[in-house]
């Protein structure tokens, strides 16, 4: 067996909570998803995936579809006619 390192971290109980229900649904231990992203910084040779600040209008969009705005489409062919307006 390899020899292994301990990492202490904090992070919000409530995010640890879901985190670990979400990974409990795909088999995975939060100590083995740590690894994984680990993994996956040494093979991006660095964060593997885009980290940015987002604009204005993300920020809107965000803010109204988590106050339960938004609209509810039911298909594809409903989002397309959606975006053509």
């Amino acid at each position: 067996m390899a020899a292994t390192a301990t990492i202490q971290t904090r992070v919000n109980k409530e995010t640890k909570a879901q985190a670990k229900d979400i990974l409990s649904q795909l088999n995975i231990t939060l100590s083995e998803a740590i690894a994984i992203y680990l993994r996956q910084i040494i093979l991006h040779k660095g964060i593997p995936f885009e980290i940015k600040i987002p604009n204005k209008d993300t920020l809107q969009a965000i803010e109204e579809l988590e106050s339960g705005g938004g609209a509810k489409l039911s298909s594809v062919k409903d989002l397309f006619e959606e975006l053509k307006h």
